[in-house]
């Protein structure tokens, strides 16, 4: 075992996250990376406590036990890319599982150690086309929105000999369940907001928001985005959308693409900018994208004041609703009682240190009982349709799958729709999630 420094008591602070020194030339040198992967793999060798959050952590163990040594240095190099391959990103480990994250003197920071190794890779050109391709959400959206190819796609993404086809030769596995397209947007459907109403400030809440509709829910899942706004404004909150916006850039950082992340936050970041500085509050329907603004932006420009304006206006819905709630000017009067709730608890949620706002809204809606679920569902956006991972990503949403079998839940879902999805094909019975907000919608009668 490689040598590591003399143990001491974890610290009581908080976690903190270092800015990710990715302009730096040494980030992409792959004789330093494999250095700290080395170090980095040894630490989690030692510790394994992250065994249950996804692939990554049992992939590396599997390595090490089979090897000859049963340490990290019997490990072949090119096997440490394993790992790697199967990381997305969620942050678990580093939020709520890892003891030697900083301030502790280990410093240890496996989800950004795997980002600067996706981004050597990328680098390298290691990046496989369907990769490119269902990482470019902007263009595969706009393309398949087309009013005629949206129903091609959709129609063909239904077909069992097609998806045969799709698996063969771009490498999406067949059995996973892939998102249908809408040529009538999000964006479309709202127009051009102008709020009739007048925006009240309340909890650290300007009262009004704008929202950053994200590709998913524009062009996948518009009627979840007409829902939002008709809860928003049976608050009293004003709602407007960005004048242009293009994708928040998680799909690319996830991939290693930092320069595409760096390509989409200056286009976003203006128009988001603007709209604070005019007084209005930010808010996305995917935790990812929610992260992307508070989180990994900050992180990649930490001199940006910009990016760092834009974070502090950034809110999850249901922390932004709760905050109102706290301040007395919550909506509380709700018609209909939504029995129990089966709550996916999203990853890129749980990790903006909010609290599980989500839950503690829909439990005031009387006559409903939530069960919050609190383990990754293992969908990541690509991870789940992917030939190579899809059986993994199955395997990680199993015991979610089982939670809502046995909680005999009238209403299932997550704040990722997404994840939702996924755990809808776990469960194979027919049922279809339901977002947090079209339930909302749903307990106040609207």
């Amino acid at each position: 075992m490689a040598a590591q420094p003399p143990h001491r008591e974890g610290s009581l602070e908080a976690p903190t996250r270092h800015a990710l020194d990715w302009k730096n030339p040494e980030f992409y040198d792959e004789g330093a990376l494999f250095q700290e992967l080395e170090r980095v793999y040894d630490i989690c060798h030692g510790c394994r406590r992250c065994v249950s959050l996804c692939q990554s952590f049992p992939t590396l163990f599997d390595l090490v036990d089979e090897s000859e040594t049963m340490e990290v240095d019997g490990v072949k190099k090119e096997d440490y890319w394993k790992v790697v391959d199967h990381c997305y990103l969620c942050d678990l480990c580093y939020m709520t599982k890892c003891p030697y994250v900083p301030p502790h003197q280990w410093n240890l920071d496996f989800p950004h150690l795997m980002l600067r190794a996706k981004a050597v890779k990328y680098k390298k050109g290691d990046v496989k086309l369907r990769d490119r391709i269902l990482t470019s959400t902007d263009a595969v959206g706009k393309f398949a929105g087309i009013p005629v190819v949206a129903g091609i796609v959709n129609g063909t993404n239904r077909l069992r000999p097609a998806r045969r086809l799709m698996e063969s030769v771009l490498g999406v596995h067949a059995d996973a369940k892939l998102p249908e397209f809408h040529s009538n947007t999000l964006r479309k459907r709202l127009g051009k907001l102008d709020p009739d109403i007048a925006a009240t400030a309340a909890g650290g809440t300007q009262g009004k928001v704008a929202l950053f509709t994200t590709c998913y829910m524009n062009r996948n899942e518009p009627s979840v985005g007409e829902d939002f706004l008709a809860v928003f404004k049976h608050n009293g909150i004003p709602v407007t959308l960005p004048s242009q916006e293009r994708c928040c850039g998680m799909p690319k950082l996830e991939l290693g693409h930092l320069d595409a992340v760096a390509e989409a936050k200056e286009f976003n970041i203006p128009i988001l900018a603007r709209l604070v500085d005019e007084g209005w509050d930010l808010t996305a329907l995917i935790p990812s994208c929610v992260l992307m603004f508070k989180q990994e932006l900050p992180l990649m420009f930490p001199d940006d004041p910009d990016v760092q304006k834009v974070k502090a206006a950034f809110f999850d819905p249901f922390e932004y609703l709760m905050l109102r709630h706290k301040a007395g000017r919550l909506n509380t009067e709700f018609k209909n009682p939504l029995g129990r709730v089966a709550y996916h608890a999203a990853c890129h949620q749980r990790v903006q240190n909010i609290g599980p706002k989500t839950r503690e809204l829909l439990s005031l809606i009387p006559s409903t009982e939530v069960d919050a679920i609190e383990r990754c569902s293992g969908h990541d956006g690509t991870y789940a349709v992917k030939r190579e991972f899809h059986e993994s990503s199955m395997k990680i949403v199993k015991p979610v799958v089982g939670r809502v079998k046995n909680a005999e839940a009238d209403y299932f879902g997550s704040d990722c729709a997404m994840a939702g999805h996924h755990i809808e094909n776990g469960l194979a019975d027919g049922r279809v999630a339901s977002h947090p907000i079209s339930l909302l919608r749903k307990a106040y009668g609207i």
